[in-house]
């Protein structure tokens, strides 16, 4: 088992499983794969491995009298890479895989897990085509898509007059989705795109000449439909070459450990969706605090999503009282998700898991009262608004008329 080095127990058996005779129980298998030290780290990296460990510890470390196991696997940013890892990992007795940041990694590892019959859950890549026209039975989509994370601003800040957009774009599979579903919020809202600009990936450095293109088109919105380190070097570049006073920067996808990394003085204002605010409810802010004892920092929604994914794979096994990919899929489909990331969420046909969204807007550092106080809901954006209607949905398992 070379390629599942990393593959170790999220606890220690001694104390978590018990008895030595349940320790030779088959275990249950499951696998982080994630970007865990390069430019997306914070959508995986040690937050997510935290987060799927606190799930594990939840269970109290067993289902069913079988330990659980946990991998965790760099896919480094290569789809290729993913691909080869997940198979390896599926052919060695891996039952789930979570997180699948990197959307072109996530549709290669979607089709590995279809072909294993095992089961993949996505909550760090947002493509739309994950529950769209590459729709796996074997696959759920669990945190946000780039519908969920832009039509909601779209449709508020267009129908409050800022009516002409410029994009900035990451010219990958998860950018490309992004800006395909803004050109279709923003034309029905009845604005219009004044232009955009595509840029390589997590390659480029210098993002001057984007922002200046951007600002000199004179678009009242100049919106952001990249990720990570993308977005907050778009950020920096459009402060620094200085927007005019009527334009607005929109982020698509923001994570709050990005608006940490920039401060307050540079991303107060932004507005951007999210399917997980920490400071919300008494539930996620416990639960947050919890993962920040662990962690150092507060978690995002990719964090979140890495928890509550995992919960609800392991309480749908319990459920099912199998591993078998088919049972625990139905079970999951069954149940509703009830946690302190989700309240009444639901998986769709599409294997999309519906929920609550919510449009936040970056305080203004006099109005940050305590560390990591940095977003101010605007408003909770209902599951069936948040998500593309199912009858609009491109997925063949999706039953029509």
């Amino acid at each position: 088992m070379k390629s599942m080095s990393r593959f170790s127990l999220a606890l220690m058996a001694g104390t978590m499983f018990g008895t030595a005779a349940l320790a030779q129980e088959p275990p249950i298998r499951i696998a982080l794969m994630t970007d865990m030290a390069g430019p997306s780290a914070d959508y995986g990296g040690k937050g997510g491995m935290e987060a799927v460990k606190m799930a594990v510890e939840e269970v109290g470390g067993s289902i069913n009298g079988r330990p659980v196991e946990i991998a965790f696997i760099d896919h480094q940013n290569k789809p290729d890479v993913a691909v080869t890892k997940a198979r390896e990992a599926y052919d060695n007795g891996t039952d789930m895989i979570i997180n699948l940041s990197n959307s072109a990694a996530a549709l290669g590892v979607m089709e590995i897990a279809k072909a294993k019959d095992k089961v993949a859950i996505v909550t760090g890549a947002g493509s739309s085509k994950i529950t769209g026209d590459a729709c796996s039975p074997n696959t759920v989509h669990f945190a946000f898509n780039a519908y969920s994370l832009s039509n909601a601003p779209v449709e508020a800040l267009t129908k409050d007059g800022d009516n002409e957009w410029f994009l900035i774009v990451s010219d990958f599979a998860y950018g490309l989705s992004v800006e395909s579903a803004v050109t279709g919020a923003v034309g029905a809202a009845g604005g219009k795109i004044a232009g955009s600009v595509k840029h390589p990936a997590f390659m480029a450095s210098d993002f001057s000449s984007y922002a200046l293109q951007a600002i000199s088109s004179g678009a009242k919105v100049i919106g952001l439909a990249n990720s990570s380190s993308d977005t907050t070097n778009s950020i920096r570049a459009l402060k620094e070459f200085g927007l005019g006073d009527d334009q607005k920067m929109l982020a698509f996808t923001l994570l709050i450990n990005e608006v940490h990394g920039l401060g307050l003085d540079q991303a107060s204002g932004l507005v951007y969706a999210t399917a997980f605010s920490w400071d919300r409810t008494d539930a996620s802010r416990e639960w947050s605090k919890r993962f920040f004892d662990r962690v150092g920092k507060m978690p995002n929604m990719v964090n979140a999503g890495d928890y509550s994914g995992t919960l609800h794979y392991l309480r749908a096994v319990e459920a099912a009282g199998s591993t078998d990919s088919a049972k625990v899929l139905a079970k999951m489909h069954e149940m509703p998700v009830n946690d302190m990331f989700a309240e009444n969420g639901r998986i769709r046909e599409d294997g999309m898991m519906v929920h609550d969204m919510y449009l936040v807007q970056v305080k203004k550092p006099e109005d940050s009262k305590y560390p990591w106080d940095y977003e101010t809901v605007l408003k909770t954006i209902p599951a069936d608004q948040a998500f593309i209607p199912l009858e609009k949905s491109e997925c063949p398992l999706v039953k029509k008329g």
